[in-house]
């Protein structure tokens, strides 16, 4: 917790520029705005920055003691589905990964998380004035994941102005609260035009143990866009669309029933051969027009696949 030492960044200046050739200097802490605020202002040229993730699907299994290497995870399908279930319950969150009360998860998302970025971390960069504003926006986006959002209409519903949304949504974005994806397009200054759509890192924990369809399939989209770490989504005019531009390829996320429209609009569009469909269960391939759609379960594909 670096950040917790008055004065670190020139502390380590000085030590860097003494000793250079001799050390390498490893600096870490949870308050990640805070740290890169300061190392840029006085480490620049000097410090490389990284980004520890939440757990993959794959680090959970590591932490589950199941070494996915070593087996055929087509015979392991019970068991796997069930180790992905279980994933959804930890956020990816190493300190959850055994955890199952529904009060505990709450609690720990709620003040370690949301609570300590927006109060601490957000508040010493930015000096937040309308904590209330920023909180909603956290907490709509918390419950409804996946949003393509007009900010001038969210900014009057809110009752706020266009520029205290666009700034809020930068913070949340900074702090690694929310993730923006782009509308994906050839040209980049289309892309910059178009409508975003913002998921939250974490999901509201009502919703993650709701057990009804709509709130499955919104917990199933959530988790698959942040393991993707998608940057792009697609939507046409006519509101066609594929959650998921991963490099090109377009990656479908369906809980429930397949639906294969949006894919074969973008394949047609941007000359893609193959796009797929991360499902709950399904197996299947779908040969159209001389494409090919693969429909296969989602923890299989973040297993071959990421």
């Amino acid at each position: 917790e670096v950040q917790k030492v008055n004065n670190w960044e020139n502390q380590l200046k000085v030590i860097y520029d003494v000793f250079k050739d001799k050390i390498k200097i490893i600096i870490s802490g949870s308050e990640s705005l805070f740290i890169r605020k300061k190392s840029k202002e006085s480490l620049a040229g000097r410090i490389f920055e990284f980004k520890i993730e939440l757990l993959s699907f794959k680090e959970f299994l590591v932490f589950k003691d199941f070494d996915y290497r070593k087996i055929n995870i087509n015979l392991y399908e019970k068991e796997l589905t069930r180790f992905f279930n279980e994933y959804k319950l930890s956020l990816g969150f190493p300190e959850l990964v055994n955890i199952k009360d529904k009060e505990i998860i709450r609690k720990y998302i709620k003040e370690t998380i949301v609570e300590k970025i927006i109060y601490t971390d957000l508040q010493k960069i930015f000096k937040i004035k309308e904590i209330s504003i920023i909180e909603s926006l956290i907490n709509i986006l918390m419950e409804e994941p996946g949003q393509i959002i007009e900010i001038s209409n969210l900014a009057k519903e809110l009752k706020t102005s266009r520029q205290t949304i666009s700034n809020y949504l930068f913070y949340l974005e900074q702090s690694f609260l929310i993730r923006k994806l782009y509308n994906f397009s050839k040209n980049r200054r289309k892309i910059e035009r178009k409508l975003k759509k913002y998921y939250s890192s974490i999901i509201s924990v009502d919703l993650l143990f709701k057990e009804d369809d709509y709130s499955n399939s919104k917990v199933f989209e959530w988790l698959l866009v942040n393991q993707l770490k998608a940057e792009f989504f697609w939507r046409d005019v006519y509101k066609n669309e594929v959650d998921v531009i991963l490099k090109e390829k377009p990656i479908e996320i369906k809980y429930g029933d397949l639906e294969l429209k949006g894919l074969i609009k973008f394949m047609k569009k941007f000359n893609v051969k193959n796009g797929y469909i991360l499902s709950k269960d399904k197996e299947q391939k779908h040969k159209i027009n001389g494409n090919i759609i693969e429909v296969i379960p989602a923890y299989k594909f973040l297993l071959k696949n990421i």
